[in-house]
């Protein structure tokens, strides 16, 4: 289980202190499929990356199962089961996509586990296992082998910050197939994702909004859809949120 208790996190720009994240108190509980969602600007993804430690809070404190993890590095908090997905993936020149799903595993997986990891992602393990991370492959590509390595790692807690930035519809509607399958098949693992997309609302157990740094509304997906589209078959949600 994740709780943040108040957290704050504070910008300097110019010699002012500005508020990015103000006062957030949150449970996620355990095998949980939670959308972060609100305006742009409003603290979401700077939200995402202090409980993985990317950045540290300025106030407030973390929990994960329990224990105060606030001090702890993002190595620290990775090891504890935390994992992280970028927006914008990272392409390591060099590495194959084997290597990197032996390195997110932390052991010598076989040729077959990395690839079963590939197919559950929707990828031919076949044209994929020796590829090279680097610019020959799409921004979908690198997604869902991003998502692979969070799922070689077997996380207890999987952040995704807006999955569906920078990838075509063909490689959005394989990614909403691949949160349905998680989501379903959880294995204890909860799931926070960042992101202004009905269809990925629509998975969600439930539903955060953060707007100017707080926590607007939070509630079932039944409830809250509806609220901030302000529609009963919510079919306005990016016209509203972006």
């Amino acid at each position: 289980m994740l709780e943040l208790k108040n957290i704050t996190f504070n910008a300097e720009d110019e010699g002012q202190s500005i508020g990015i994240v103000r006062d957030v108190s949150l449970t996620v509980e355990d095998n949980k499929f939670v959308v972060i969602t609100g305006p742009n600007g409003g603290g979401k993804s700077t939200l995402a990356k202090i409980v993985a430690g990317i950045i540290k809070n300025t106030s407030g404190q973390i929990f994960f199962d329990g224990e105060d993890i606030t001090e702890k590095t993002i190595t620290e908090r990775a090891r504890m089961g935390i994992g992280f997905a970028f927006q914008q993936p990272v392409r390591f020149k060099g590495m194959t996509v084997l290597d990197i799903l032996r390195i997110a595993a932390g052991r010598t997986l076989s040729v077959s586990e990395a690839c079963d990891y590939l197919s559950e992602v929707g990828l031919c393990a076949k044209d994929y296992i020796d590829r090279e991370i680097n610019a020959s492959l799409s921004g979908g590509e690198l997604k869902r082998i991003e998502i692979a390595t969070v799922l070689a790692r077997d996380v207890k807690l999987a952040l995704f910050d807006e999955p569906e930035a920078g990838i075509d519809l063909w490689s959005f509607n394989n990614l909403i197939r691949i949160f349905e399958n998680m989501r379903k098949d959880r294995r204890g693992r909860s799931i926070i994702v960042i992101s202004h997309q009905e269809r990925i609302l629509n998975i969600a157990d439930e539903i955060v909004v953060i707007a100017d740094g707080k926590i607007a509304k939070q509630g079932s997906r039944d409830i809250i859809l509806p609220e901030i589209t302000g529609t009963e078959n919510a079919t306005n949600i990016c016209h509203k949120m972006v």
